[in-house]
């Protein structure tokens, strides 16, 4: 199944997930497969559960888009262990759809998470994957990658988000 992506404005996005308790269930399986269907379908490398307004503290993360199974990541209850370096790239949202700025990251980041069967592993991305870890795991936090803009070039987009709910243009 296809989930529609949520926008900008949906409480959902704007708090805190749930952790994930039960692992290896028919239905976490299918909600991840899911993920990844509905991530590929809106071209985008990375999605948290609450991008489909489900707040569970799950992500899923391809920053081959799809061409390298091996490059898949599932991301349970993930935390982040360490944090390294600097990297300024430009960065967009699929829940924030059209705008585009530059962010800065970490350029190197190991987290701690858990897999579909809830076994422990760590992972250490560097450059595209370590923002894409960093962008999900803000997402299950709650945070949206424009609230690491200047409050400046922040409320500039919350206003052209405003005038396109007005025209019903963002839903």
């Amino acid at each position: 199944m296809i989930y529609s992506i949520v926008k900008y404005g949906d409480p959902v996005l704007e708090k805190p997930a749930e952790p994930v308790t039960e692992f290896d269930t028919p239905e976490l399986h299918k909600l991840i497969e899911d993920m990844f269907a509905s991530m590929y379908a809106a071209h985008g490398v990375g999605l948290a559960a609450p991008q489909i307004g489900i707040s569970r503290r799950i992500a899923v993360i391809d920053t081959s888009a799809g061409e390298d199974p091996s490059q898949k990541l599932v991301l349970i209850n993930p935390e982040i262990v360490i944090n390294e370096g600097r990297q300024t790239t430009e960065e967009g949202c699929l829940s924030v759809p059209g705008f585009r700025e530059p962010v800065v990251r970490p350029n190197r980041v190991t987290i701690r998470a858990q897999n579909a069967v809830g076994e422990k592993f760590e992972v250490t991305g560097e450059g595209l994957l370590a923002r894409a870890l960093m962008h999900e795991i803000d997402h299950l936090n709650g945070r949206l990658y424009i609230s690491h803009l200047s409050p400046l070039k922040r409320d500039l987009i919350r206003r052209k988000i405003r005038k396109l709910m007005k025209a019903g243009e963002w839903s």
